[in-house]
């Protein structure tokens, strides 16, 4: 190798290697980028925490508080009574006494203008997340909507539509629903035909977070949660 070539390789090479300021600057960028979402989630699960506390442990008796007993604080004690009631609420729900005083109780709320509206959006919201019993949607799938060319995320809520719709229609449709980003407990219902769709190897969950994120935490290719 002749001595020109060999200085153009050195030239290259360093021009090629980051400066200490441009190395120090992109491991300062991935330090916020591992740690900022671990504080931020710890931060705000132990505000959440604080509060609930806060809020149950004034629920709580003057005679029944640990504090008086105990040289020291107990802390958590209002989330433990939290828990506790909870458990108990839905032991009490699960039987046929419990099931009586709530289908009384949502029949007082259903007579209500508006209390009943957000009554029946919150319960929905938390059923469609907290449900063990069933999935609220099978799978993700592809659509072209609102035209033409254009393509949308939706959740198969019902891989045949059954009743009037399919009568009237003629056409072997499914029902999906079509998310609004970032709230993906609002959106439209639609029925398209099966030919139309586009199935994705995504889980729902994945799903939902590629809408909440909008679109930014793309699920990885391939890997879809049983």
């Amino acid at each position: 190798m002749s001595k020109k070539r060999k200085h153009k390789v050195k030239n290259i090479a360093k021009t090629e290697k980051p400066s200490v300021f441009k190395r120090l600057k992109n491991y300062f960028l991935t330090g916020i980028i591992v740690a900022a979402p671990v504080a931020i989630t710890v931060y705000m699960s132990y505000r959440l925490l604080v509060w609930i506390n806060a809020s149950t442990s004034k629920l709580i008796p003057q005679q029944w508080k640990i504090g008086d007993f105990v040289p020291y604080a107990v802390p958590g004690l209002g989330l433990i009574l939290l828990i506790v009631v909870l458990t108990f609420i839905g032991m009490f729900t699960t039987g046929f006494v419990g099931k009586f005083f709530v289908r009384l109780g949502e029949k007082i709320i259903r007579r209500m203008p508006i209390i009943s509206s957000i009554y029946s959006l919150i319960k929905q919201i938390f059923e469609t997340f907290l449900s063990q019993k069933k999935r609220s949607f099978s799978e993700v799938v592809l659509i072209e909507y609102p035209r033409k060319g254009l393509w949308t995320l939706a959740f198969v809520s019902q891989d045949k539509t059954g009743g009037e719709i399919q009568k009237k229609n003629k056409t072997d449709t499914i029902s999906v629903f079509v998310p609004t980003t970032p709230n993906p407990t609002s959106g439209f219902l639609i029925f398209v035909p099966r030919s139309d769709v586009i199935k994705l190897n995504m889980s729902v969950e994945e799903g939902i977070k590629y809408v909440i994120s909008c679109g930014i935490v793309a699920p990885e290719e391939g890997k879809k949660e049983k």
